[in-house]
């Protein structure tokens, strides 16, 4: 096996052209060894899109062991490696991106890094997660997730907000059906005026199977996280929400926007 897994890296090291690094990635993925993790996330860093997409392939069959050395290449200033690495954590789904995800879909300047986590967000692992958390992890989606369908200017981004809203709904049918009334109500005020036909399209789309497709079956399957994974998490959560607090009070766009709403109103009553 350590022949086998040299052999491939090798491979991915050694090519000297764009179309045999793409053929050696995809080698090295379809491995499906943890030993080429590093390898495949080091070629997200190349200037090659096609070695990338066969790269963040192979780190989703991989899951969760990927999802360190993931988060650790979000601190590094690769911007097209990071955009390929929230990628990966999103159709991934480990709770431990979660709160990347969050602040990718609702802040990040690359339409491609939004569109990706926002996606991501409606398919998380929510089966892994404790019954403590799971509902603060879950209200946090959905108000990133409505926040993205309604501000977003870019209409691929809110494509992938509908995608994941109906995820999400599909994942709270039985627990809170006051959050899927609130997808819906969400669904129904873009299907008549988002400015995209593509987005209006993907809205009844949506529509139609959560009527036919109301639940999706959860998985069975114990989380590997650990204790200390969850305690993290649930940090990482709340740091997030004070963050929020403080932004609104303090220098929000959404804060001047409210201001100017009301001097706007004070003005036309006068």
């Amino acid at each position: 096996m350590t022949d086998r897994i040299d052999h491939l890296i090798r491979a991915v090291e050694e090519a000297d052209s764009s179309k045999l690094l793409i053929e050696a990635v995809q080698n090295l993925a379809s491995a499906q060894l943890n030993e080429a993790i590093p390898t495949l996330i080091a070629t997200l860093s190349y200037n090659n899109p096609g070695a990338a997409v066969a790269a963040v392939d192979g780190l989703i069959q991989l899951g969760e062991p990927a999802v360190p050395e993931l988060l650790d290449l979000l601190d590094m200033h690769n911007y097209t490696a990071r955009a390929w690495a929230i990628r990966a954590l999103a159709g991934i789904g480990d709770p431990r991106g979660l709160v990347t995800l969050l602040g990718v879909a609702t802040a990040d300047f690359a339409l491609s890094a939004r569109r990706a986590a926002t996606r991501g967000l409606g398919t998380m692992k929510w089966y892994w997660f404790p019954d403590h958390l799971l509902e603060i992890a879950q209200a946090e989606a959905l108000d990133a997730l409505l926040f993205v369908a309604q501000q977003d200017e870019e209409w691929v981004v809110r494509y992938s907000a509908v995608v994941g809203l109906q995820a999400l709904a599909q994942a709270i049918t039985t627990t809170h059906p006051e959050w899927r009334s609130q997808i819906q109500a969400q669904f129904e005020q873009m299907a008549t005026n988002d400015a995209s036909l593509a987005v209006r399209a993907r809205v009844w789309l949506a529509q139609q199977q959560l009527q036919t497709q109301p639940e999706v079956k959860i998985e069975d399957r114990p989380s590997p996280l650990s204790a200390q994974d969850w305690q993290n998490i649930l940090e990482k959560l709340c740091d997030r929400k004070q963050q929020e607090r403080f932004m609104l009070a303090e220098g929000d766009p959404r804060r001047y926007r409210e201001l100017a709403e009301a001097i706007a109103q004070k003005t036309s009553n006068a």
